[in-house]
């Protein structure tokens, strides 16, 4: 009786709470809406398709609603047995009328100074991975995988596998191990040498690249600057190196928001001496939580890693491929745990941790974290009449 009472607690300590948020102009769903409980450290982000789930303690709860490029909302929750409908309203952008030129470097400059003030905080939750390859515009490559996450306001810093899964077919080449650049990449790495980095966030900014504001999207309060949307691309004379891409500053936090990054120096090879990659395009999106409006470190709220590129071989006409690549982070808090997290190598491989860990489906069937869209369901559901998933995670 004692145990039947104490999980009758447990399930009322806690209450999901679902809901889809939509442009209220054009009421088309919108994806990756930071989603926070006042108050907590607690957060999410809705789907591709602007669903989201979460987990809050007890009612009522307030929750708050933002997105770069619509208003920020806020909607005082009481019940949960029905689902939410939240719309959101554009915001208004603005060029700013003085401050030009030099501005955008001085965002930038105090936006790094922040992420090396703020790196030493860590973060710890979990996150959803989700790999689709095609090559000659057929899927052939999916990986799903849960991680504990151990994280800071610039990168993932270790990982811990909790559930996972691979289907492959025949093809020219696999990408088993992709999720090396979405566990690798950061916007700042303390141990970088500061005076040779060509990261956009250092020292050497304006020797190396070139910067433009081209908006500032106006915040929830009018009497605050809002958020610069500024592009960035290395400066010519940069022949190492090569990068473009979008960063959204926080101009009065200077917190960094968004960032978004397309460059052509991919360095992996095939395990085929003769096929090569022509033409790569590596592209890169971070998204920090900025739901409760905070003005600590931010923490993750996803991650998008893309690789578009021709496959030559001797003799062969070029054949185009493309991974994408999704990472969604939840559960987020500062209390660390028992876990033991470990650093990316170069050394690991996908495969081999999806292996170690016994395939569950119902594990995946009913957790509310792994939403898709159609085109991904239709993926999955050619995967698993195949019985690919069950098979191919065997030890």
């Amino acid at each position: 009786m004692l145990a039947l009472l104490l999980l009758a607690q447990l399930t009322q300590a806690q209450v999901m709470l679902r809901g889809t948020v939509i442009d209220k102009d054009t009421r088309e769903p919108l994806p990756f809406v930071s989603i926070g409980v006042s108050g907590t450290t607690l957060g999410t982000a809705s789907n591709e398709n602007g669903e989201f789930s979460i987990n809050v303690p007890s009612l009522p709860r307030t929750l708050i609603f933002s997105e770069l490029s619509h208003q920020r909302d806020t909607v005082r929750v009481t019940s949960g047995a029905q689902p939410l409908a939240v719309s959101l309203a554009s915001a208004s952008i603005t060029l700013p009328e003085v401050k030009v030129g030099s501005y955008a470097f001085q965002l930038v400059d105090r936006a790094y100074c922040r992420l090396q003030n703020d790196y030493a905080q860590k973060f710890y939750g979990k996150a959803f991975y989700r790999q689709i390859t095609r090559i000659g515009g057929e899927p052939t490559e999916l990986q799903e995988v849960i991680w504990n996450v151990k994280s800071n306001n610039s990168r993932i810093e270790g990982t811990a596998i909790a559930q996972g899964r691979y289907a492959g077919k025949q093809a020219l080449t696999s990408f088993s191990n992709f999720s090396l650049y979405t566990r690798s990449f950061g916007l700042f790495d303390p141990r970088a040498d500061s005076t040779k980095s060509l990261a956009l966030l250092s020292p050497n900014t304006f020797k190396n690249y070139l910067l433009e504001i081209k908006g500032i999207v106006a915040g929830p309060d009018s009497t605050k600057g809002g958020v610069a949307e500024i592009t960035f691309e290395t400066r010519p004379e940069l022949e190492k190196y090569e990068s473009k891409g979008t960063i959204w500053v926080d101009t009065d936090t200077y917190q960094v928001l968004r960032y978004q990054m397309t460059t052509p120096n991919f360095t992996a090879t095939s395990s085929n001496p003769n096929q090569k990659f022509r033409n790569p395009q590596l592209q890169i999106e971070m998204a920090f939580q900025d739901a409760a409006g905070a003005t600590g470190p931010m923490t993750l709220s996803y991650m998008k890693t893309s690789l578009r590129a021709e496959l030559t071989s001797a003799g062969k006409a070029a054949t185009p491929i493309n991974v994408q690549s999704f990472t969604f982070f939840y559960d987020t808090t500062p209390t660390p745990t028992a876990i033991k997290y470990a650093r990316v190598s170069t050394k690991d491989r996908d495969l081999d941790a999806i292996r170690s860990i016994k395939y569950d489906p119902e594990f995946w069937a009913n957790n509310p974290v792994v939403k898709r869209t159609p085109v991904e369901d239709e993926v999955i559901a050619a995967f698993e009449r195949k019985g690919a998933f069950g098979t191919m995670v065997k030890k």
